[in-house]
């Protein structure tokens, strides 16, 4: 009972730290440091010395910011008006029409960029005037733009799958691999959702006006051939064992440099201005690590993750009763800090009770970045949110609001793959045979 009250206490510390403007990765060092002082008499200097060291030159840790840098280039080419310029005339004798630019947009460019918030910046400064000037839904518009971006988080090459496969000792090749089905199900069901309120209200959606023959189409597909290229030269050199996530990270790199020499967007100032912007996130992004690093060893030494599981399966909770508290738990937190945050903070305390009950951790990494996902969309710390409200203006409720059919169907995808764990590891399966 004293350990949960001294649990209680440092998650009490964290957030006073959190919610003062303490950044995440000393307020994660400073809770790792009381924990030592209170509760273990191990030397706290040495430790977090020789922790932060062993944990900075991470040989899986040199693919993130690489693929970092690779969406930064992609992010200030002209990849978003490639996009809309070839999805464009096969999308619109569909229910919902050139909404689903937004959808299959963002599923694109989340396969190059594995960010998130680089997704809805790129792909809403393409689309929103676009569909707005051509009268679609202003609900319509935000919601699947907002939904449809958190696919950055999950479709490899995934900045947040790395994160936890760093933090858990996970393979990010299989975490990769393990995100497709699960990303391209979510693809299908917001698409779904589009045609279904196409097909319903029918009233509230403009015209069709452009038509295009056959011909046209298949002319202006060829501008998507550069990106499909460069995803399928990431994602199918790991899934065919030919380069490992940082290998493929480097051949991402490159071809983003030629991408954006094919399409005259490439110069000295956006190379500077994407190592730069690279820099700064990559930086951060270690920075928590590192606090993140020392904070579990520290609970490792104080005992509270071995106790706190023991606790909590004293329960007997199920594995499905488990991880319906865990996902009101990190809706919770989600609300208040961003997705990599909430990966490091959770890692150390939840991976042994995750793995006491049986649940798989390749599993759990996918279930926990789609409800991260979740999290990007939910006021008031809703990154996707944040970014759609810097490129129209519109108020951060209106568009939560908009977005809330989206936050609905990923805690659907969530049931999906807790009642069909096959969903996620089929293609890691497949890859080890």
């Amino acid at each position: 009972m004293s350990e949960i009250v001294v649990v209680f206490f440092l998650l009490l510390a964290l957030i006073a730290m959190l919610a003062s403007g303490v950044w995440v990765a000393f307020a994660l060092t400073i809770t790792g440091v009381i924990s030592m002082a209170l509760l273990s008499s191990a030397p706290i200097g040495p430790i977090i010395a020789t922790t932060i060291w062993g944990h900075s030159h991470s040989w899986a840790l040199a693919a993130l910011p690489m693929f970092i840098l690779m969406g930064e280039i992609l992010l200030r080419s002209r990849l978003s008006d490639d996009m809309f310029t070839g999805l464009a005339p096969w999308l619109g004798r569909l229910p919902g029409r050139l909404l689903h630019v937004n959808v299959f947009g963002c599923a694109i460019f989340a396969a190059v960029s594995g960010s998130s918030a680089a997704t809805a910046a790129t792909i809403g400064k393409m689309s929103i005037p676009e569909l707005t000037k051509r009268g679609y839904p202003e609900s319509l518009i935000l919601g699947t733009l907002a939904g449809s971006a958190t696919l950055g988080l999950l479709i490899p090459p995934s900045i947040i799958l790395i994160v936890y496969g760093v933090a858990t000792e996970q393979s990010i090749a299989r975490l990769f691999i393990a995100g497709v089905l699960p990303g391209l199900m979510l693809v299908t069901m917001f698409a779904g959702y589009v045609m279904f309120i196409a097909l319903t209200k029918p009233d509230i959606f403009p015209a069709a006006s452009e038509k295009f023959s056959f011909r046209e189409k298949i002319s202006a597909s060829m501008s998507l051939l550069p990106v499909l290229a460069l995803i399928a030269g990431v994602i199918g050199s790991i899934y065919a064992g030919i380069a490992s996530p940082t290998d493929a990270a480097a051949v991402g790199v490159v071809l983003s440099v030629v991408l954006a020499w094919w399409n005259k967007s490439l110069s000295l100032n956006m190379l500077k201005e994407s190592l730069m912007g690279a820099t700064i996130t990559s930086c951060m992004i270690a920075f928590i690590l590192a606090g993140a690093a020392f904070l579990s060893v520290a609970m490792g030494f104080t005992g509270i993750p071995r106790n706190l599981a023991a606790w909590i399966g004293s329960f007997e909770l199920s594995p499905y009763a488990l991880l319906a508290a865990l996902t009101v738990f990190f809706i919770i937190l989600g609300c208040f800090l961003d997705g990599i945050s909430v990966v490091v903070l959770t890692t150390s305390i939840i991976m042994p009770m995750v793995e006491s009950v049986g649940i798989d951790p390749l599993w759990f990494g996918i279930y926990l970045v789609i409800v991260v996902e979740m999290s990007q969309i939910t006021p008031p710390v809703g990154f996707n949110l944040f970014v759609i409200q810097g490129l129209t203006g519109i108020n951060i409720l209106r568009i939560a609001k908009a977005a809330l059919p989206f936050f609905l169907l990923l805690l659907l995808a969530v049931g999906l793959i807790t009642m069909f764990p096959e969903i996620v590891t089929a293609l890691p399966d497949l890859m080890n045979n």
